[in-house]
């Protein structure tokens, strides 16, 4: 990137749209005060292929208490044996005392206080704190299906905010294995490994902190904190989509983990399934239960999109190659291809085959039989609900409730926010201000699609501006499952 320094119009309208949907969500987040683009022009080379192209510089107001990161902190870090390099502030211990006083008196004042004769004990609690707020925050994203992308310690917030979006994406079919970063080749920051890359985090901050928290305090506090506040904070955010609010079962953890393993299996897509799920009727009329799962099976993978998911990405010669340099030369194999990444193509061609034979009615019927198990297991769970309930009518009303505050309508799909970049591109923002009101109610029902109009002399509309505002008018609603054009989104 020639290192100008310089922000795009895509990439700043995507940050600007999520940072406000996530807020609008509950989840701890930096926020987006402006979105300012100019006439300038910078190179980009957005897929790193050999094909970059100019883009519009744009600048974006990013509002927060502080930005100081994990990463803020490692400047003190001494000469890396493997690599030679070091902080530029090494050995200057005086500096890291005087960060971390200046982070836990401002952000962290009831820490400063309560600790103020000892300074151990108060690192400690602030250690404690953060590796709190960690986990409950990746815990949020989790129930949301939202990926970061680039989960390193310099996108770690100190005080537990969802900071720097850069190739973030919510998840639409659920794969526990998505990677939102078309540039994450390993799957570091696929969307399973994000509590463990952030517990990583942490250990990290740990030991960027010491000596003012020995290492032993503070990697003991991450392991008694960190997992079981997680475990806790996601269990209870899936119980209240669930609408599970009289009883916390011990069994509440399979229902919630058979329910996914279901969604993989059916290739549902995350946010419309849990949505979906408080129309979902204790009554046993057959009838009923049909209808629902003809709307449950319409939220899953047709044939087609499982083909596009599953088409191998190699080359056959190529794999074949990459297969016998394992078995030969396993050392030159390590520098350019990992067994996770061949065994993953190995399984992608199996797939892919017996798609092949695959036909709709199959898959439906397939799809139908996997829900109606799954749906008996959950009926079963709410009848215990109601076991205690005097009132079987203000009990669901109560459900219900609970369940659409807690499952958004509306997310930040690849594809919505792709068609408001082309439009914005083309000098047309309107499209950027629909879907930045329906982010800003993501739980509610959407009024019938009104454009916001716009002065035509300050967006400097043009016939091509307009066109694609139509364009986008015929386009399918904010929270319908993605069209299949949008599995060929890249975002890096």
């Amino acid at each position: 990137r020639q290192a100008d320094g310089r922000k795009v119009l895509r990439s700043s309208i995507r940050e600007f749209l999520c940072s406000e949907a996530m807020f609008h969500l509950g989840i701890p987040t930096t926020r987006a005060g402006t979105c300012v683009t100019s006439d300038s022009k910078v190179i980009r080379d957005v897929f790193y292929d050999g094909n970059p192209k100019n883009e519009r510089c744009t600048v974006v107001l990013r509002i927060a208490s502080t930005f100081i990161r994990f990463g803020s902190f490692e400047i003190f870090k001494p000469t890396d044996e493997y690599t030679g390099r070091k902080g530029p502030s090494v050995n200057r211990n005086d500096i890291r005392i005087q960060m971390l006083d200046y982070v836990i008196s401002t952000f962290y004042p009831e820490i400063q206080e309560s600790y103020a004769d000892n300074t151990i004990q108060r690192n400690a609690a602030f250690f404690k704190e953060i590796t709190k707020r960690t986990a409950r925050l990746v815990a949020e994203w989790q129930c949301v299906g939202f990926c970061h992308g680039v989960l390193n310690t310099d996108n770690m917030s100190i005080v537990g905010l969802t900071i720097d979006y850069g190739p973030f994406g919510f998840m639409d079919r659920y794969d526990p294995e998505h990677i939102c970063n078309g540039s994450d080749n390993t799957g570091r920051y696929a969307y399973n490994k994000q509590p463990e890359i952030c517990k990583w985090n942490l250990g990290k901050l740990a030991e960027a902190l010491v000596p003012e928290l020995p290492l032993e305090i503070s990697e003991l506090i991450l392991e008694e904190e960190y997992d079981a506040e997680f475990e806790k904070h996601y269990l209870q955010k899936m119980r209240k989509k669930l609408g599970l609010i009289q009883l916390e079962l011990e069994e509440d953890s399979k229902l919630v983990s058979e329910l996914l393993e279901t969604m993989h299996l059916t290739g549902g897509d995350f946010t419309n399934i849990f949505y979906l799920l408080s129309s979902f009727s204790l009554d046993s009329d057959p009838s009923k239960l049909e209808d629902f799962l003809e709307e449950l099976t319409s939220q899953c993978a047709s044939v087609e999109e499982l083909k596009v998911a599953f088409k191998p990405q190699m080359d056959p010669r190529q794999l074949s190659m990459m297969l016998m340099l394992a078995q030969s030369n396993p050392q030159l194999f390590a520098l350019i291809g990992t067994k996770a990444n061949i065994n993953k193509e190995l399984e992608r061609i199996e797939q892919f085959s017996k798609l092949q034979q695959l036909t709709a009615a199959d898959l439906l019927s397939r799809n139908k039989r996997h829900w109606k198990e799954w749906l008996e297991k959950y009926r079963g769970r709410l009848q215990k609900e109601i076991e205690n309930v005097s009132d079987g009518d203000a009990w669901n009303t109560d459900r219900v409730k609970v369940m659409n505050s807690n499952n958004p309508k509306y997310i930040l799909r690849n594809y919505i926010a792709q068609n408001a970049i082309e439009a914005a591109e083309n000098g047309d923002f309107s499209e950027v201000r629909n879907v930045l009101k329906l982010l800003e109610n993501p739980f509610q029902e959407a009024e019938p699609f009104r454009e916001v109009k716009e002065d035509a002399e300050e967006e400097g509309a043009t016939a091509t501006a307009a066109a694609c505002a139509q364009d986008t008018r015929s386009r399918l609603p904010y929270c319908s499952k993605p069209p299949l054009w949008a599995s060929e989104l890249c975002v890096t």
